[in-house]
């Protein structure tokens, strides 16, 4: 074969040309839409939180009073109420109404329950029918009085001209003098019946149960139809309560104290409680006083302790931890308000001041006002203690950002 027919066949027709390009073409579009897609994906998957971002946490802390760093014991015991009561009626009856459940608040002379008074209302009545009966005959001897009175005038003008009997005017003077016994002891009638239709009304009163101070209620002890005696039963169907209320501002704290210990705790010393249900918050509190006697098998002293700080998680009964301080407090002394976290991890969003606080595998952005600074410490507000905030936010972590702890101080 010459070589003129061997450069025939290396020539590349116009239309296995015209194909060829046409696949190169289709190849390169494809290439295109492939990278656009996993461009694409990629932005979802991170728009979404599906990228993690490595960051450091630390643990929001409560700053600790000034002054009270220094516990010389601690002790447990028990949430106590100083005013707690079982209300009962004072008369046995039926329950018609019961108008309290668990953890209603009421206030001092609120009706709680009432008491099937037909009875004593039966006997209010009749006191009352007494009493307009005593006044109605005080009134008819008042007037047989007056009119004696002008029968004895007449008789003592008749004796000076001596129209008349001696015998008629002492008549008409006896006349006198015991009209004025008879309206005296019907005043003492009225009175009588006075206070017989006010002891009816305390009775009728009785059937109306009312609070005795302000409180909640934490117990319902009764239901509508059973019978509510202040007296024991002994068959076990009569109720002696209606329900329980306590005042929740007079509690405090009990605790236990060894003897070995006591001459560490004094009254009005500065002290700390901390609640075993909410064991980040410390209230400070101080020693009411010592109970002047021992437990002899337990060879321990209660001893009375005040929160300082009223609030509605502090229920009776709760288990409770009591550090005793050695420094004194100043009246207005206390932990300032807020949690302490690092400045670093604070930044600006929008004009806002945040900080991201990790929720499961998410960082979510927390407003915060910023207070006072403590070194490289920022006191703020807007978290609660023991949140977990990131340390040092990067520029790209968003609210919502799936994240993972490399440390966790």
């Amino acid at each position: 074969m010459d070589q003129s027919e061997l450069i025939k066949k290396l020539r590349i027709d116009s239309g296995q040309r015209d194909a060829s390009g046409e696949s190169h073409r289709w190849m390169w579009v494809l290439a295109i839409v492939t990278a656009l897609l996993i461009a694409t994906g990629a932005t979802a998957y991170y728009v979404v939180g599906g990228t993690r971002l490595e960051v450091t946490v630390v643990t929001a802390a409560a700053p600790s009073a000034s002054g009270a760093d220094t516990a010389v014991l601690q002790a447990t015991g028990y949430v106590t109420a100083r005013r707690e009561a079982t209300v009962s009626a004072q008369i046995t009856g039926t329950l018609t109404d019961v108008l309290i459940e668990e953890g209603d608040h009421v206030t001092a002379g609120q009706v709680l329950a009432h008491l099937d008074s037909t009875a004593q209302k039966a006997a209010l009545e009749q006191t009352e029918a007494q009493l307009r009966a005593a006044q109605a005959t005080l009134s008819q001897y008042q007037a047989q009085l007056e009119q004696s009175r002008r029968d004895l005038i007449r008789q003592q003008g008749l004796i000076e001209r001596k129209l008349t009997s001696q015998q008629a005017l002492e008549d008409a003077q006896t006349l006198v003098d015991t009209g004025v016994a008879q309206v005296e002891a019907q005043r003492k009638q009225v009175d009588l019946g006075e206070a017989s239709k006010r002891a009816a009304q305390v009775q009728f009163d009785y059937a109306t149960i009312r609070a005795p101070f302000t409180g909640v209620v934490i117990a319902k002890a009764a239901q509508v139809g059973e019978i509510v005696s202040p007296f024991s039963a002994g068959g076990g169907f009569t109720r002696t309560g209606v329900g329980t209320i306590v005042d929740m501002d007079s509690l405090e704290v009990e605790v236990d104290v060894n003897e070995a210990y006591l001459n560490r705790v004094t009254p009005l010393q500065p002290a700390q409680a901390v609640l075993d249900a909410y064991p980040n918050w410390t209230i400070p509190a101080h020693v009411i006083a010592i109970i002047p006697t021992a437990d002899r098998g337990k060879a321990t002293v209660k001893v009375r302790v005040a929160l300082e700080v009223k609030d509605s998680r502090v229920l009776p009964d709760m288990g409770v931890r009591v550090s005793f301080f050695e420094k004194s407090h100043a009246a207005t002394s206390g932990p300032p308000a807020g949690v302490l976290v690092p400045a670093a991890a604070i930044v600006q969003r929008d004009g806002h001041n945040i900080v991201f606080e990790i929720d499961g595998e998410r960082a979510r952005a927390k407003a915060v006002t910023r207070g006072a600074a403590f070194g490289d410490l920022q006191l703020v507000t807007g978290i609660s203690a023991g949140a977990q905030v990131v340390k040092q936010p990067q520029p790209e972590l968003t609210d919502g950002a799936k994240v993972s702890l490399s440390k966790q101080p």
